[in-house]
């Protein structure tokens, strides 16, 4: 394997969600200079959702009209409209329109849905791409994938973004009997939201050179499962492995078997085992894409800002730290698949509950509280990301079909994720957001 073609499927994969990683990270120093306020979170959910309309076109293209979409053309286009959209939001984030007597943010929430759109089609032809080269590449995509996140939050973290020191208020300060009151006061960035917007064009930019690369370099056009002396080699080997499974087959021999493969890429498993596979994709990204995301202010600020900060950037490294155990553990055993998935669905259920408690959640006014909402995010993104990359492992052995399936169940499991929180959290107000500098807690 060349490193050069790990390090170029890396960069691949950081620029299928970096953008919109890129633009939630950067939305506390973005918030407080535009029209929406905090209502524009929820209009960011929505817009992702809308987007889905990039995704569903790919997966009916690919069922109805197979062969008719030019994958390598679709990907070039996407990224090449990421990079525009970043790009051009470093001039036009702030700009406003008079919209039915109030000011709107329409140039934000225009490149918004671009960004989201690209991210969004990107399941379901990134993957898909990446069955051209050797399977040992997909899990490196993956880690790139969960870099994706990853960057954008370290370059956030270097720019200051969110960062309050709790100050005394002012009223208080003339008089002496009156206990001083703690307030967040957010600092200011070091750099603002326009770099940060160029960075994140500069990455998508990096993406499409790494593409580029993936499809004419020599040294990894020579790799390619096309090429003529990998295909005799790998012909010879599964040649040889077919007359030993044939051998081995005709020993054990049972008729009725036949009837229970399924005709899903290779037939390998069954459609029980099929459904089984998907319905747990599906489930993982709902949880680790929208769900818990969604309530990770509420579990952690009762417990400090600190807490936060820590919980979110481990959970950022956790992703792709679980992509990199799965490229040397690659462990295809269903059972072990539900069990992780089972573990961490656990331990999001313990985050939901923090979250539905805030402000007073567990042991708010302890250490040990602020130790184990790190650790449990840890746990949490940790294995479901297992989860999900080995799948993707499992389906890109079932051919590019597999795949293009994947990304389609990715988007749907994120999409049944989102039309179940965006009104518990935005319309009905279901959560209480704890004050980091304030804990009145019994």
């Amino acid at each position: 394997m060349s490193l050069l073609t790990h390090l170029l499927a890396c960069l691949f994969g950081m620029g299928s969600w970096v953008s919109i990683n890129g633009l939630w990270v950067e939305l506390p120093l973005i918030v407080p200079q535009i029209p929406e306020g905090w209502y524009l979170p929820s209009y960011l959910s929505v817009l992702i959702q809308m987007a889905n309309v990039g995704p569903l076109f790919v997966t009916l293209m690919h069922r109805f009209r197979p062969g008719a979409l030019n994958e390598t053309a679709v990907i070039y286009i996407i990224v090449g409209l990421g990079t525009a959209a970043s790009f051009l939001l470093g001039f036009f984030w702030k700009e406003t329109v008079e919209v039915a007597g109030a000011s709107r943010s329409v140039a934000l929430l225009a490149l918004t849905f671009f960004l989201a759109a690209v991210d969004c089609t990107s399941s379901v032809t990134f993957l898909p791409f990446m069955s051209r080269l050797q399977p040992q590449y997909l899990t490196t995509y993956y880690i790139g994938e969960g870099v994706s996140g990853l960057l954008p939050a370290l370059v956030a973290l270097i720019q200051g973004v969110g960062v309050v020191h709790c100050v005394s208020s002012t009223h208080n300060l003339t008089n002496s009997s009156v206990p001083s009151e703690l307030v967040a006061q957010y600092q200011p960035a070091n750099f603002s939201a326009e770099v940060f917007f160029f960075i994140l064009s500069a990455m998508m930019l990096v993406c499409l050179g790494a593409f580029l690369l993936l499809n004419y370099h020599p040294a990894v056009v020579r790799e390619a499962p096309n090429n003529s002396r990998y295909t005799n080699g790998v012909k010879e080997q599964r040649s040889r492995r077919w007359s030993e499974q044939k051998a081995i087959m005709e020993m054990t021999y049972v008729p009725s078997n036949q009837s229970k493969r399924s005709s899903f890429g290779t037939g390998r498993y069954t459609w029980w085992q099929v459904v089984y596979i998907f319905l747990i994709l599906a489930w993982t990204n709902a949880l680790t894409n929208v769900v818990l995301p969604s309530v990770q202010s509420y579990s952690c600020l009762p417990y400090g800002n600190n807490a936060y900060h820590l919980s979110a950037t481990m959970a950022a490294v956790s992703n792709p730290l679980a992509c990199f155990i799965a490229l040397f553990l690659p462990i295809r055993s269903l059972l072990l698949m539900g069990v992780l998935t089972v573990v961490g669905s656990g331990v999001g259920a313990f985050i939901m509950a923090m979250a539905v408690m805030s402000p007073c959640p567990l042991l708010v006014a302890d250490v040990s509280g602020v130790v184990l909402i790190v650790l449990a995010w840890i746990v949490f993104v940790l294995t479901l990301s297992y989860v999900k990359v080995i799948i993707g492992v499992i389906l890109r052995d079932e051919g590019h079909s597999a795949l293009v399936w994947c990304g389609a169940v990715v988007q749907l499991g994120s999409l049944l994720g989102a039309v179940t929180m965006f009104p518990l959290v935005s319309v009905f107000s279901f959560f209480s957001s704890g004050d980091p500098c304030n804990t009145q807690c019994p």
